[in-house]
């Protein structure tokens, strides 16, 4: 029987504290090694910010498909906007996904260089005619772009660098905040994927459930669990690109989403992908004696647009960048 996910709390982290650092570095470096998923407690995201955002997404989801379709990712560019229905195979060979979602990533101004220079995955982002829309998210994009910049110091301590190691790589990421919606399957029907079996690509996801449940996790031995929902603790795992610089000491673990409830399956992901110019390389400090390097330097922004790309059904399939 698989272990449950440990939970890391971070209540009594006080910053400038070593001994708090070191402690919480430990738990986290076990978790990332052993399963690539944990939970976080006594994190500093408000609840009310956290209802909020959720409150929102429902509103979003409920608008007319056409106003939706208004704001598609594929007239956005830069990996925001909207994502319909079956637009994405994260399993391509379960078929399309039975999800819609909505992309919000790092909030630049028109006059950014990074903007006007064409830089991959900067864009404007795009914004429904939702009242507190917009200010909601970039308010939950933020504070959560925080707990993740925090995560990484205690990852950095716990990889042998400097806490700081990876704060230069993330001051202007690519990371996305994603809202989700997966329907109710009809009455009497079986269950259609709702997310194929994946790994994430970035360095760490953050994700926030409603109480219908549904993610599964593919242990060591193989076998899926699900993963319960834990009140005011956000589920976290480790992602591709953090696999990467740990030569496989993390683990980035495949997971998945089916909607077995006769609800609607609601949730937020937050996913932390470093700067479009970051070179994901193997850190020294990862690396045993006589070990191989196993994966290639590769810019962040790069590999990010492989990956999104292969997510893509054939027939839907622009550059995303």
């Amino acid at each position: 029987m698989p272990r449950p996910l440990p939970i890391l709390d971070l209540s009594s982290w006080r910053e400038g504290d070593a001994a708090s650092l070191t402690r919480i570095a430990a738990e986290a470096g076990a978790a990332c090694r052993d399963v690539g998923f944990f939970y976080v407690a006594g994190h500093t995201v408000d609840k009310d910010l956290i209802s909020a955002a959720f409150e929102q997404s429902r509103r979003f989801f409920a608008l007319p498909l056409i106003e939706k379709q208004a704001l598609a990712i594929e007239k956005i560019g830069g990996n925001r906007g909207y994502s319909g229905m079956l637009h994405e195979a994260l399993d391509p060979g379960r078929g399309p996904d039975m999800k819609e979602a909505f992309n919000v990533g790092l909030e630049i101004a028109p006059d950014d260089p990074d903007l006007l220079s064409g830089q991959p995955f900067r864009s404007l982002n795009a914004w429904p005619s939702l009242p507190d829309f917009r200010e909601t998210m970039l308010a939950y994009y933020d504070a959560c772009a925080a707990l993740s910049a925090r995560l990484h110091r205690a990852f950095a301590r716990d990889l042998g660098l400097e806490p700081d190691f990876f704060a230069d790589k993330f001051d202007r990421p690519m990371a996305t905040l994603r809202l989700l919606h997966y329907p109710a399957p009809p009455a009497g029907s079986e269950p259609r994927t709702g997310a194929g079996a994946h790994t994430d690509y970035g360095n760490v996801t953050l994700l926030a459930t409603d109480d219908v449940g549904g993610l599964e996790i593919r242990a060591r031995n193989g076998e899926w669990i699900e993963a319960p929902v834990v009140p005011g603790a956000f589920i976290v795992n480790i992602g591709d690109c953090l696999m990467r610089w740990t030569n496989d000491v993390y683990v980035s673990t495949p997971h998945r989403v089916g909607n077995r409830s006769p609800r609607r399956r609601y949730s937020i992901a937050f996913f932390y992908d470093p700067n479009p110019a970051a070179m994901v390389e193997t850190i020294p400090s990862c690396l045993q004696r006589g070990e191989p390097v196993r994966y290639p330097p590769i810019l962040a922004a790069e590999y990010l647009r492989q990956r999104l790309d292969a997510s893509k059904p054939a027939a839907v399939r622009p550059a995303l960048a």
